[in-house]
């Protein structure tokens, strides 16, 4: 970095080295204050890409920074950025909201000083267009429910199971509280969660605690830690018998399954500032998983991910100029594996761990940390990468990791590591429904090597499903294979009947450009009316919101030919009935 040397100290105990690999992360030139980073191959090139909208001088204040931030990866180490907006300042996901097979970007931000639509809320979704330079706003109706600070750390996930990415956001800071949206396939979203108050570590991810299939999430926030979601969009708080947040929420948030049951769990940044991980046990019941952990230290963020590739997930801790990894066993065992120090004081602004960005076969570690001294310090971002030189070809599953449960028509993620001697590997991905041994169904082939798919869970239920990973090098390859089943189930079933029948009607049925949905209400209440394919897969959000006693209609127009059904749901009923549109 100019002008700077840099010292990197590392302790491996079992066989993980790093390396610093940041050259070319400046420009541009960071400020002070947190940010997020997450890995991706943005471009779809094969090479992991970082990509952030910055910290607390973007835009443009004591810095060069701007908008969204994108470090893109040469496949060595070695970086190169794009930037592209006026706005920035927080956290942000990375998911293809439109099933267009581009990577998109949402984001929670403090800096919405954009004059235009593109940076001027704070909640935005916008579309990639496959390059990861440009961005279309893909955000109305996002940031509209009180938030008026700030919001910072945010995640996608299918929360509502209906085939598309849904997005979900913690405040920046005090007072503006936790936000889920549900996405409407058109550039609007609809809020299905959240609440304003309380004060915040700035953590936010996506999960599923009680292996239901449904999105659940883990924030750092004073109210709560784990809230447990329905399927439909709504959650109740799953604290248990978790420590308390405290008065700002736990620190260093994340999650993963760690005792290899399906379930994910969770790990923090504890008062004494050590390291605590409790697995779910449900419901509504946690169990420390710490183990020999320190339950005291100078911590501020945590990481779970497989760092070893041994099939048992481990701990990543970085805060006070000190990133270190055990390794754990799935039994609650871990053992100190590496050690290394950031430049001094080091402290936490943002740490992400599981990009491979040289594909030698093992994730690697960003983060960004304060360095130097008062009035003069400042953030800088760092690149730290696992040395190993693979040998030879290899590629090892990373998620599904087995016994999950995901419902049909709904999204999730394929992810994979691979170790790639020389030259430019592509990926292939098969689905079995009965057993490791196959027979194998295509779900997509000749991929870059990117660490990720996003996959629409086909229909097809079975408990025992398996993923095949194929890398392809010339003429050489080599197969893995998900190291457990796990299970996909049908589309939750809809009820066949309204309760109050002669108040629910469709004309006319059948129908060709418009159908009117007719209803009565005996109290006010909340009301949404889905419509649905025979298999339970989400066509159109027809309508949501609060109404009160009374008689409505609501229309669906242009609706494509075929058979469906229309789902009306309150507060305490569901029911639907069939039509049919030629």
């Amino acid at each position: 970095m100019r002008g700077m040397v840099i010292l990197l100290t590392i302790i491996s105990l079992s066989g993980l080295d790093y390396v610093e690999s940041s050259s070319g992360l400046i420009p541009p030139s960071l400020e002070g204050g947190r940010t997020e980073l997450e890995f991706c191959d943005l471009n779809k090139d094969g090479k992991i890409d970082i990509v952030s909208i910055g910290d607390h001088g973007n835009p443009n204040i004591q810095s060069d920074q701007h908008g969204i931030i994108v470090w893109f990866g040469d496949g060595t180490g070695r970086w190169s950025s794009y930037m592209n907006g006026n706005f920035g300042y927080g956290g942000i996901a990375v998911g293809d909201v439109n099933n267009d097979g581009d990577w998109d970007v949402g984001y929670g931000m403090h800096h919405n000083y954009s004059g235009n639509d593109f940076g001027d809320q704070l909640m935005e979704v916008a579309l990639g267009d496959g390059t990861g330079r440009n961005w279309t706003p893909w955000d109305d109706s996002l940031a509209t429910h009180g938030q008026d600070w700030g919001m910072f750390a945010s995640d996608f996930a299918d929360i509502d199971n209906d085939g598309d990415l849904d997005f979900g956001s913690v405040s920046f800071g005090a007072d503006d509280g936790v936000w889920v949206y549900l996405n409407n396939r058109n550039g609007t979203w609809s809020k299905s969660f959240g609440f304003i108050g309380g004060n915040s570590t700035m953590h936010f991810v996506f999960a599923d605690f009680n292996r239901d299939g449904k999105a659940d999430f883990a924030v750092g926030h004073q109210f709560g830690t784990v809230y447990i979601g329905d399927g439909s969009g709504g959650f109740t708080k799953g604290d248990g018998n978790l420590p308390p947040p405290g008065t700002l929420g736990h620190r260093g948030v994340s999650i993963g399954d760690v005792n290899n049951d399906g379930c994910d769990d969770i790990a923090f940044i504890n008062s004494n500032r050590g390291i605590e991980v409790w697995t779910y046990k449900g419901p509504n019941t946690w169990q420390d998983f710490s183990g020999n952990l320190p339950s005291t230290g100078d911590y501020s963020a945590t990481q779970l991910f497989d760092m070893d590739v041994d099939g048992n997930l481990d701990v990543c801790a970085f805060g006070g100029g000190l990133v270190t990894i055990w390794t754990g066993d799935g039994n609650g065992n871990w053992i100190k594996a590496a050690e290394f120090t950031t430049p001094s004081p080091g402290s936490f602004q943002a740490f992400r761990v599981g990009g491979d960005c040289d594909h030698n076969g093992y994730p690697d570690i960003a983060l960004v940390c304060r360095q130097g001294s008062w009035p003069n310090y400042k953030n800088y971002i760092h690149v730290y990468k696992e040395s190993s030189t693979p040998s030879q070809l290899s590629i090892k599953p990373i998620r599904p990791r087995g016994r999950e449960r995901y419902y049909s028509g709904s999204i999730h993620f394929i992810d994979w590591l691979s170790a790639v001697p020389t030259g430019t590997a592509t990926i292939d991905l098969y689905l079995s429904t009965s057993g490791p041994s196959g027979p194998w169904t295509e779900i997509a082939t000749g991929l870059p090597n990117s660490d990720r798919y996003q996959w629409l869970v086909p229909q097809a239920p079975s408990d025992n499903c398996y993923i095949r990973y194929i890398i392809n090098l010339g003429n050489r390859s080599d197969t893995a294979i998900t190291p457990a089943a796990f299970e996909i189930i049908g589309s939750p079933e809809v009820e066949s009947e309204w309760e109050f029948q002669d108040h629910f009607t469709i004309q006319p049925n059948p129908a060709h450009r418009e159908i009117q949905i007719e209803y009565s209400l005996a109290r006010r209440t909340d009301i949404t009316i889905t419509a649905v394919d025979v298999s339970g897969r989400l066509l159109r959000r027809i309508l949501t919101g609060t109404e009160g006693p009374g008689s409505y209609r609501a229309v669906w127009t242009n609706p494509p030919p075929g058979i469906y059904y229309i789902v009306i749901q309150t507060e305490d009923r569901i029911g639907s009935k069939k039509v049919v549109i030629y």
